[in-house]
């Protein structure tokens, strides 16, 4: 079995091609998901797609069938030709791929380094793919990892620290924009999902006043609750009024289609900044001299400022992703060889008990002296096997040695796929198997 992933993030991918391969509702990522793991040669499959990027990771026995799988699927759901959707993929295999889901869990592969939402997106991902029936634990094995080594990343550096979102580059953009100011301002925020409350509390401590537009009203108490009594809830039918009074608009929505038409806009004669912080899309293009729109590719200079401040903090965390890496295959290694290991020996045990048995009924050896041949029996056969366990063992930590475990499981008919690993773990740590 083999680890990839396919990435179409915004370092190769603009945000127009983003916009196509987005999924409009969790039933057409369910129709793709189902789709890969149709697939024999697909065990398992879940997909990250986040403003910055749409992540394909995949188990696979054929890492060539899965790369064309995944790009003819994604061609023909986003209607972009197979060949360009090629040029602005990036395809990782095993520990490229594993380096990488490490890396975006731990906010190192985003467009803001740092940013606080993305652990969640991609536990998120995976739990969605889960219930769906596409992943399972193969794919649990990573995440598993991933998250611990994300841990690790937010504990041992700073990173982390005054959390960074898209929203709040958003915010910042706005303040730099203004002259550095936003206090007595008006910041009006489409959404009240993730990116939109992150919005408006980051317009909160900028002492900027806010109106939230929502689609339920309903969620008033939660949003008071959770952003204070200092802003102001209406209906979402209300958002000509708003965008053509104030200059601050702010807009997260998971809708499939755009928010702000310019049918809606009226021409007035201020300034107005729009942060249009979704995927797909949320604003029209206006095309009026008075209105600036930021869109998430906008804001990749910040990110780059960003990046370079944190720069020392990044290379202590790409040695963290690292050294997780490391470790995540070589427990992986060494763990898929252990049931082979046990696999084999049981078939030993029962040779011996079946042949003694046969033995004693037919008088070859006593009833009395049974224990003792099963005893000698058994110190031969793990005198024989001792060379080889400790060669499987060996090549366990070898990547380059896979095949010959994967013999051995089929010469011996052992099948691994539905072993609980878990129970080998505390065996792994202490044989403690280097190279």
């Amino acid at each position: 079995m083999y680890y990839q992933v396919m990435s179409f993030n915004y370092k190769k991918c603009d945000l127009s091609n983003r916009e196509k391969l987005a999924f409009k509702s969790s039933d057409e990522t369910k129709a793709i998901l189902n789709r890969l793991v149709g697939f024999d040669f697909i065990h398992e499959a879940f997909i990250i797609s986040t403003c910055n990027r749409v992540d394909v990771v995949v188990a696979t026995r054929d890492n060539f069938a899965s790369y064309h799988t995944i790009l003819g699927i994604l061609a023909q759901h986003s209607g972009v030709n197979f060949y360009e959707l090629e040029a602005m993929s990036h395809r990782m295999d095993d520990g490229e791929a594993i380096k990488h889901l490490f890396s975006v869990t731990s906010s190192l592969d985003s467009l803001v380094i740092g940013e606080s939402q993305i652990t969640g997106q991609v536990k998120e991902a995976f739990r969605f793919s889960y219930l769906n029936g596409t992943a399972g634990k193969k794919l649990n094995r990573i995440i598993s990892y991933a998250v611990k080594c994300a841990a690790e990343v937010r504990n041992a550096t700073q990173i982390s620290q005054n959390p960074i979102s898209i929203a709040s580059v958003a915010v910042a953009q706005a303040e730099d924009n203004l002259g550095g100011e936003l206090a007595g301002m008006t910041g009006v925020v489409v959404g009240s999902g993730e990116m939109g409350m992150l919005a408006a509390r980051h317009l909160l401590r900028a002492g900027c006043d806010v109106i939230m537009l929502v689609r339920d009203t309903k969620k008033s108490e939660y949003i008071y609750r959770e952003l204070g009594e200092n802003i102001k809830i209406e209906p979402i039918e209300k958002l000509s009024k708003y965008l053509n009074r104030y200059r601050l608009l702010f807009s997260a929505t998971s809708s499939p289609n755009l928010i702000v038409t310019k049918e809606m806009v009226e021409e007035r004669d201020f300034e107005r900044l729009w942060f249009d912080m979704a995927i797909p899309r949320d604003i029209e293009e206006i095309g009026m001299e008075q209105i600036q729109i930021f869109r998430i590719d906008d804001l990749q200079n910040i990110s780059a400022s960003n990046h370079a401040l944190r720069q020392e903090q990044v290379f202590m965390a790409d040695e963290i992703v690292e050294r997780y890496k490391d470790e995540f295959y070589q427990w992986l290694r060494v763990l898929s060889v252990e049931p082979v290991i046990k696999g084999m020996r049981e078939q030993v045990s029962d040779a011996i008990y079946i042949e003694l048995k046969r033995a004693v009924k037919k008088g070859f050896v006593s009833a009395e002296h049974e224990a003792n041949v099963k005893k000698m029996a058994q110190q031969m056969f793990n005198r024989f096997l001792h060379l080889p366990t400790k060669r499987m063992r060996k090549d366990s930590v070898d990547k380059n040695s896979a095949g010959n475990i994967e013999a051995l499981k089929s010469i011996f008919d052992i099948d691994t796929d539905n072993v609980n690993l878990k129970q080998y773990k505390k065996d792994h740590h202490a044989k403690g198997y280097q190279q």
